[in-house]
């Protein structure tokens, strides 16, 4: 059977994007296209069914190693049979990657993320206020410790995007050898980063029907005067990372320094609780 031998399980906005690009420019490795299948995850995906599943890793060679990430795999509670859905599929345990950043500046991402599909009003406050998942999402010890206790703390790979800026030959390095691959691993410097969020627009509505397809966008390019076109875009890109207010910033930061207590117990002495936690020592 074509299946995966390792996941990047999330979390969403940790860099999980710039890193599954990484090792798909890696020799012996194979990433699937899409990029985040979402199968174990997202009901509609899983009822494809596992032929469908299968059938993203086809192209595989025989001796690679293949992997797939999808974030919607660390989203506890929106999405409560992942786990259940991977031990059933998955006899052999893969090796799990679990990527993190400073649950602040994730939830902050993961606002302008929303805002730019337009899920998400243009006031943080009121945001942050109606979406418990900005902060769930970014209780690492929370969502990763259902596969810790499934898979044993030896099959999950804790990283961090501020390991992979400080370092990111070393840390690379770590991944590689975790994840078995030759020396010959290296990270590849001159790679953008990839789906940056202050990069995002805000989609307008039915942008799929009358902007995101090819005869709109050759009648904009034709008919619509360039200045004009970067004027829109522009208009409809966020100017400056959101401020979000000191009483609900405090109850956040209050959340995840209790949640890194359970972090820290299924990693003792990993970098990231340092990194990751810059407000733990003030």
């Amino acid at each position: 059977m074509a299946l995966p031998d390792f996941l990047i399980i999330g979390a969403m906005k940790c860099a999980t994007s710039t890193l599954q690009r990484q090792l798909a420019l890696q020799d012996g490795v194979f990433m699937t296209t899409p990029k985040e299948p979402n199968y174990f995850s997202d009901d509609g995906v899983f009822a494809r069914g596992q032929g469908w599943y299968e059938g993203l890793f086809a192209a595989a060679g025989p001796d690679d190693i293949k992997g797939e990430a999808s974030t919607h795999y660390t989203k506890l509670p929106t999405h409560p049979a992942t786990l259940a859905r991977m031990q059933a599929l998955l006899s052999h345990p893969p090796r799990l990657i679990y990527m993190i950043r400073n649950p602040l500046a994730r939830a902050v991402s993961h606002y302008i993320h929303e805002w730019s599909q337009g899920v998400m009003s243009a006031d943080p406050a009121e945001a942050f206020r109606a979406h418990p998942e900005l902060v769930d999402y970014g209780r690492y010890g929370m969502q990763i410790a259902p596969y810790v206790r499934a898979y044993g703390a030896d099959r999950v790979l804790l990283t961090s995007l501020e390991q992979l800026k400080a370092d990111p030959d070393a840390e690379f390095s770590r991944i590689a050898r975790f994840l078995g691959l030759s020396g010959r691993a290296a990270w590849v410097h001159d790679l953008p980063a990839q789906n940056i969020s202050a990069e995002r627009m805000r989609r307008l509505p039915m942008q799929g029907l009358l902007i995101d397809n090819p005869v709109a966008r050759a009648l904009r390019r034709t008919l619509v005067p360039k200045a004009v076109r970067r004027w829109v875009r522009e208009a409809r890109t966020m100017k400056a990372r959101p401020e979000i207010p000191a009483d609900i910033q405090d109850r956040m930061k209050a959340r995840f320094l209790e949640d890194r207590t359970q972090l820290a117990e299924l990693f003792p002495g990993h970098p990231a609780l340092d990194l990751c936690y810059p407000f733990a020592r003030s």
